[in-house]
């Protein structure tokens, strides 16, 4: 893969045991961590498929499998199901602002109690600071904090990514006791709000895979586009 001016150089994972479905395996194409990424050449790679986890640019190559799709919501066209609905007017009580992202130990206590009680096997739940930071930052992304407050309690934060043509949702944590709320989609729609007020064309979400019950619930925002042989098409929902 190139820019005009600067080819990148392109690694491939070992191949592993894949995270979501059953008997299948995984890999990688990772962006040379050598190569000086800036907001431009993000905006480019997240445009064509790619993700970001931490300074970490990479995207599916899997031995056996396309399962994985990169998806994005078209917000002007984005009309709210009937759940989406119920769940908006269930969290009209709360209060969102837009933060710089950084550590603090309020924001790390919270995403250590979401790690345990979601994923205590998962190596994302380590009660190291640095890399719990390293993990939702990055010097390219311009990254900010949706953080989600109930009168003066924060109880979740969704880490965006802003870059030329979209923002992504890169990852939601939140207070395990108000789980009942679905904050991971109210924060999802909220952004979809956000970015129809800046003008900002589409809220991308990452990877959707349809055979698994963890990644499937993507297909539920409407209309949903996925990036398929290097082009954006229409997904449609199961009727």
């Amino acid at each position: 893969m190139s820019t005009a001016q600067n080819p990148i150089k392109l690694y491939e994972t070992v191949v592993d045991e894949c995270p979501y479905l059953d008997d299948q395996q995984s890999a990688s194409i990772l962006v040379d961590p050598e190569h000086k990424v800036d907001p431009n050449l993000f905006s480019l790679l997240s445009r064509s498929g790619f993700r970001r986890s931490g300074e970490m640019l990479y995207s599916p190559k899997c031995p056996n499998c396309n399962a994985c799709v990169s998806v994005r919501i078209p917000v002007v066209d984005f009309t709210a199901s009937k759940g989406q609905k119920r769940v908006w007017r269930k969290n009209l009580d709360l209060k969102v602002t837009i933060e710089e992202v950084g550590f603090k130990q309020e924001h790390f206590d919270m995403y250590l109690r979401y790690q345990l009680a979601r994923h205590p096997e998962s190596s994302m739940c380590d009660e190291d600071p640095q890399k719990y930071i390293s993990f939702i930052n990055s010097k390219f992304s311009r990254s900010k904090f949706l953080c989600i407050y109930l009168e003066k309690e924060l109880i979740g934060i969704s880490v965006i990514d802003q870059f030329d043509g979209g923002v992504s949702a890169v990852y939601t944590f939140f207070e395990p006791e108000y789980s009942k709320r679905s904050l991971g989609t109210f924060a999802i729609l909220y952004l979809i709000k956000l970015c129809r007020v800046k003008r900002i064309p589409y809220v991308y979400l990452g990877y959707w895979i349809k055979q698994s019950q963890k990644m499937n619930y993507k297909i539920k925002y409407q209309p949903l586009e996925g990036y398929i042989d290097r082009q954006w098409i229409s997904l449609k929902a199961p009727s």
